[in-house]
């Protein structure tokens, strides 16, 4: 089994630099699709309250086998449970629905900085409590801005383990990805092959061809390099096998800088922009 790196994240636990997500993976074909990640070797999920399948991901832990206590989970805060006591039933709901007394990480989902008075930091102070106790091993944020988290720094006493962002080779989120870096964030990469779109760049192709490499392995594999924590998301097992193939050869710097060099800035965008996004579900 190809071994994956592990990154250390600032509170000392560590966490698989590839990891399986299931975003918008349907809640009956998700135990399917973990199965078949766990079993070509993937040790960290990403799922969340909004994608309604953490039932799915802990009943794919358990009927591929594998002991929990080896397996890294992420899930997240939704959106429409940011007020404590609301927060504190979520998180209850996530653990039961997971069929675990604790995740490995927890997120709030989105800053919502104009829902709540545009209060995210008592929610930030409720996972603390959770990273206490002892049912969330570390806590972090997911689409935070450098503004976002430059709040947190100043009103609260943890610095997120990590911070999960749109991240690609058309958006490559260098401001934030800077912030984090400075301050011991680790970066993690949402739509890392921007919903598909990259992989159809000539750049993209010529360095896959080259390479005798998909496109996706080829962005995937530019973001381990970059450092990136990244969960690509397939249902296909041949697919899923075929995005954890990257760790049998490397990029030149010359290809590095050829994918840096595709950067859009915010016309990048595949996703929402976190200063606007304000989407609630219940």
């Amino acid at each position: 089994m190809t071994p994956v790196p592990d990154i250390t994240l600032n509170d000392g636990a560590q966490i698989p630099q590839l990891g399986f997500g299931v975003y918008k993976v349907a809640p009956d074909e998700t135990a399917a699709a973990v199965r078949s990640a766990l079993q070509v070797g993937y040790r960290h999920l990403d799922t969340a309250a909004m994608y309604h399948n953490e039932e799915g991901v802990g009943r794919g832990i358990r009927e591929a086998g594998v002991d929990r206590g080896d397996v890294f989970v992420t899930s997240k805060l939704d959106n429409g449970f940011h007020e404590p006591d609301s927060a504190r039933r979520a998180f209850d709901d996530t653990l039961a629905a997971i069929g675990s007394d604790y995740v490995d990480l927890y997120l709030i989902h989105w800053p919502l900085p104009t829902r709540y008075g545009g209060d995210f930091v008592s929610t930030w102070r409720t996972l603390e409590e959770f990273a206490a106790d002892g049912r969330a091993r570390s806590i972090g944020v997911s689409n935070f801005q450098i503004p976002h988290l430059q709040r947190l720094a100043a009103e609260t006493d943890t610095v997120p383990a990590v911070n999960q962002v749109e991240a690609h080779p058309y958006f490559t989120n260098a401001a934030v990805r800077d912030y984090c870096t400075r301050h011991g964030i680790v970066f993690q990469a949402w739509s890392p092959l921007a919903r598909g779109t990259v992989l159809d760049d000539p750049v993209v192709g010529r360095i896959a061809e080259a390479a005798d490499k998909s496109p996706a392995q080829v962005v995937l594999r530019w973001h381990l390099q970059r450092g990136d924590v990244v969960f690509p998301k397939s249902v296909t097992p041949d697919r899923i096998a075929q995005n954890f193939a990257v760790f049998d050869f490397e990029l030149g710097d010359h290809d590095v800088a050829a994918l840096d060099g595709l950067d859009r800035g915010p016309a990048g965008r595949v996703g929402s922009n976190p200063d606007t996004f304000d989407v609630i579900s219940r």
